[in-house]
């Protein structure tokens, strides 16, 4: 399996998980554990995380320091490992022989934790990537300059305890024909040990497969909701998710107004479990149901659709005489009709002499009579002459 930036570092799968306590020591080695985002797609029984590695410990053994020894952070934080452990980070170099700053912290780390439990048999546990190289060097670096025991029988010891043999010629030269290291400054305070923070064992992790895809897909679907174009974006599933606290709420803050409520969902819109831009093409595609048996908006006039029925055999009038029963209002149920229109006996001569009477002018009056000339009005009463 190659190395990748997000998986399992390379040839992680071919060593042992975990090694034996070296005898006479405090010290056991381990490959590294990955967290859980690591190992999601390895079968169960080729994880291997600190929870796993608590498991793994024997009778009577118990695990108390972790010096981690990889020259990188992406393996594990300190929100994976169990809180019973404390956890040394010491970045190390890999392929090349770990440098005198390195040997030095190694051994602070060691003496602090045997000085503060004397009372008790805690392990010491140390990995790098494969728990072989970088491990075994400084393991029996600290056997051969602290201890004083001899190089190739602390080379001996770690290859029977750990199951592999160390691989890097250069570590097994260092150690056999180097020089030891000074141990002037080991009992100052080095690297302080951090306690991990991880509570509980996380859920197991399982392989992948179509089953699994498709739930984690309707799961965030359900969160985020359809979409707002949608025409039942007002729906949605009340199924429950899987989605992880983030909070605890003992420690929540006193507690606001309540929101606004949501008004409920329309009692015609349906609650489905895909989302569908369009509604479901069932028995009827009508946004309205039918009234009565026909669909039609406007029941049918009759046998006939027209508005106005044929007037006879051939012929369409715009509008129907007014007699007979072509009436311009259909009968608007069982024995409800309206009134029928007044019998009118029409003629041309009337219609004519109506329409002269209708523009023709009212009669002048007559003007006032005047009366009738006489002779007297000549003469007058006196004879015509006047006083």
């Amino acid at each position: 399996m190659n190395g990748k930036k997000n998986g399992v570092p390379d040839r992680w799968l071919d060593y042992k998980s975990v090694g034996k306590r070296l005898t006479g020591t405090r010290f056991i080695a381990f490959k590294v554990p990955l967290k859980q985002d690591l190992t999601r797609e390895l079968p169960s029984s080729h994880v291997f995380g600190h929870w796993e590695l608590l498991d793994a410990q024997q009778q009577n053994q118990e695990l108390g320091l972790i010096i981690d020894l990889t020259n990188t952070k992406r393996y594990y934080s300190l929100q994976d490992v169990p809180e019973s452990l404390l956890v040394v980070k010491i970045l190390t170099e890999g392929h090349h022989v770990p440098n005198d700053h390195a040997i030095l912290s190694f051994k602070r780390a060691v003496r602090t934790f045997l000085q503060d439990n004397n009372d008790n048999d805690r392990l010491i546990g140390v990995h790098c990537t494969h728990g072989l190289n970088r491990t075994g060097y400084l393991i029996c670096r600290y056997l051969v300059d602290v201890d004083g025991m001899d190089p190739e029988e602390a080379i001996q010891l770690f290859n029977s305890s750990r199951g592999h043999d160390m691989e890097r010629q250069n570590y097994v030269a260092d150690l056999c024909r180097g020089p030891r290291r000074s141990n002037v400054k080991i009992d100052q305070p080095g690297l302080e040990p951090q306690r991990g923070e991880s509570h509980q064992r996380g859920v197991e992790t399982w392989p992948q497969s179509p089953q699994r895809d498709q739930r984690d897909q309707r799961d965030q679907r359900d969160q985020r909701g359809p979409p707002r174009h949608t025409w039942n974006h007002r729906s949605f599933s009340l199924r429950r998710t899987t989605h992880p606290r983030h909070h605890d709420d003992r420690y929540d803050p006193a507690p606001g107004p309540p929101p606004p409520s949501i008004p409920p969902a329309h009692p015609r819109t349906p609650a489905h479990t895909e989302w569908n831009r369009y509604p479901p093409q069932g028995e009827s595609r009508y946004r309205y149901h039918p009234q009565g048996e026909s669909r039609y908006k406007y029941p049918p006039q009759g046998e006939s659709r027209y508005k106005y029925p044929p007037q006879g055999g051939d012929g369409r009038y715009r509008y129907p005489p007014q007699g007979g029963d072509g009436y311009r209002y259909p009968p608007q149920g069982e024995g409800r009709y309206r009134p029928p229109a007044p019998e009118m006996r029409w003629s041309s001569a009337s219609h004519l002499q109506q329409q002269q009477r209708r523009r023709a002018s009212p009669p002048r009056p007559p003007p006032p009579s005047l009366p009738r000339y006489t002779p007297r009005w000549a003469t007058g009463g006196d004879g015509g002459e006047g006083s």
